[in-house]
């Protein structure tokens, strides 16, 4: 049996006292760290689920719920800002005294506070407002059946006595996650056999200096920055060594690799130059493919100017908390030790690299998310911000987007929620530059409140929506083969995004093919208002696209 296995059959064990306490009726938003539980409460015979986008509405349903059944209701959702997002209704149920039973995804104890993404500290979130909050335990340290019922049963119970309130229990899971694949929970897979750990403890500019300085085969990875990106970009070039930069870090350009985030899409080239060195400056990285680079690295270095830690894999033998700026003088002067022969591999696949992906975009008429994502990017005029939605729009900018400079780009991704996105769009375009967001469906129709105030009287800001008619990012992860699928996940809407936009007073433009998308883009800017491209795009076909990438890129740098 699988640790997601164990998961599974402990909450659905929690589900049996949940429902043996009285609960009937439960309400859950998608999210993938919530698979076992969300999975429990749809699989349970007698617990009613209701699916909704939006953790606060969804959360607000439940207690009018509750409210009509004198009855607990259970409220889930995954972690992060989701977990934020029903603060409201439990504040409502905490003074207007309902039975909420709310429950709380989250990563387990080992990424906490160590710069993971989409993980913010859940226990206590809701302060006084809950009669209890407590943690369960992750599944696999606590298999006891019986004592995950009595849980269960101890969470409604708790949220029924008079006069009720809500409880929060927070429920940590460790991947995988989807029952019946097999699979190795976060300690196995550090691979902590392969280099000394290191308590990493933080240090200064010396001791940073003294060791990139020795090294040849060594690559600087930029996660996201608050700071300017120039001078990650200048540590690189002085130290001679490749340059992979997330869109967020403000470094993707000048030296750069072009196709840098796609070579690591490679696992053959990645294994064949592992780097010994890889100093990740900022944020750690936010894709799969960036934590697989830094895990494989011999050694991990970390300058994080915020003191962030940046540190999710516990791989750092050391963190400086030294500016960029700082480094980058620090090593001013020093010889680069650089294997030239290093280097250039690196470069040249990433052209390659850069080269068939590119071939291969330009190729495709119909919409393709991937090529939406580089051609905007590419399209804004200089001075311009940029702001990327989480899910599949960030990843898709990181995958293709070109070096350029001459434009700012922001994301939320210091918790990587969905929630509020559109508002910090136009919040950014109260700067005065030309503002373009690129956005998912679900992200437009979580914060469409944000249209119904700012359509009409809000600031200037072209707002382009990938619409595949759902959260399709969960066809490409593990949740992809479970039945429950569509209604759990994807969370399909059949919302008429065209209708709503116009009903708030924002214009609407259809884009139907690959290369009107310049044109639409840069008329919208010019015409000012808030200007929405709306690009419908075949998740089937996307999927398939993917996969087409991928094995091109396999095969350009083999």
């Amino acid at each position: 049996m699988s640790d997601a296995d164990v998961a599974l059959a402990c909450m659905e064990a929690f589900v049996d006292g949940l429902f043996a306490a009285g609960v009937r009726e439960a309400c859950v938003s998608p999210g993938s760290r919530s698979t076992p539980l969300a999975l429990a409460l749809a699989r349970h015979p007698s617990v009613r689920v209701r699916v909704h986008l939006d953790e606060r509405s969804s959360a607000f349903f439940a207690l009018g719920v509750s409210k009509a059944t004198a009855a607990p209701v259970a409220v889930a959702c995954t972690s992060g800002t989701a977990a934020a997002n029903l603060l409201p209704a439990v504040i409502e149920g905490s003074m207007g005294r309902v039975p909420l039973v709310v429950l709380t995804a989250d990563r387990p104890p080992e990424l906490r506070g160590v710069g993971a993404n989409q993980t913010i500290d859940q226990l206590g979130l809701y302060g006084g407002y809950v009669r209890s909050s407590v943690e369960a335990p992750i599944p696999n340290e606590s298999p006891s059946l019986d004592e995950w019922r009595r849980r269960g049963s101890d969470a409604a119970a708790a949220a029924s006595v008079a006069p009720p309130r809500p409880v929060h229990v927070n429920l940590p899971f460790r991947e995988p996650l989807v029952p019946g694949e097999d699979g190795t929970d976060v300690s196995r897979r550090l691979d902590a056999g392969s280099i000394e750990p290191s308590d990493a403890r933080p240090a200064g500019i010396g001791p940073l200096v003294h060791d990139v300085s020795k090294v040849g085969r060594g690559l600087v990875y930029a996660g996201g920055l608050r700071v300017r990106g120039d001078d990650v970009v200048a540590i690189a070039e002085a130290l001679g060594w490749p340059l992979v930069a997330e869109p967020h870090s403000g470094a993707r350009h000048g030296s750069a690799l072009a196709g840098g985030r796609l070579l690591l899409e490679s696992d053959l080239f990645v294994r064949s130059f592992t780097p010994d060195v890889v100093l990740q400056i900022g944020a750690a990285p936010t894709s799969r493919a960036g934590l697989a680079l830094v895990r494989r690295a011999r050694r991990l270095l970390v300058l994080d100017p915020d003191d962030s830690v940046a540190d999710p894999l516990r791989r750092a033998a050391l963190r400086s908390i030294a500016e960029p700026r700082d480094v980058r003088d620090a090593l001013a002067g020093l010889e680069r030790v650089a294997i030239r022969e290093w280097v250039d591999a690196w470069a040249d696949a990433s052209e390659r690299a850069r080269s068939a992906a590119d071939s291969l975009l330009d190729r495709w008429d119909e919409p393709f998310e991937g090529r939406i994502a580089r051609d905007v990017a590419a399209a804004l005029p200089g001075g311009a911000d940029l702001c990327v939605g989480s899910s599949m729009p960030i990843r898709d900018l990181d995958l293709y987007m070109r070096p350029r400079d001459g434009i700012r780009i922001f994301a939320n991704r210091g918790a990587s929620g969905i929630d509020g996105f559109v508002s910090t769009t136009l919040g950014v375009a109260e700067s005065g530059a030309p503002t373009v967001g690129l956005l998912g469906d679900l992200t437009l129709l979580h914060d469409i409140g944000a249209l119904v105030w700012n359509a009409r009287r809000g600031p200037n800001a072209t707002l382009v929506v990938l619409d595949n008619g759902g959260g399709a990012i969960f066809a490409s992860l593990e949740q992809r083969a479970l039945p429950e699928l569509e209604e759990f996940f994807v969370t399909p809407h059949g919302a008429d995004i065209g209708a709503i936009a116009r009903s708030m007073g924002a214009a609407h433009h259809a884009i139907e093919r690959a290369d009107e998308l310049e044109p639409a883009l840069r008329s919208a800017l010019d015409t000012g208002g808030i200007q929405l491209l709306h690009v419908r795009i075949d998740p089937e076909r996307d999927r398939r696209r993917r996969a087409e990438i991928r094995a091109v890129i396999q095969a350009a740098v083999a």
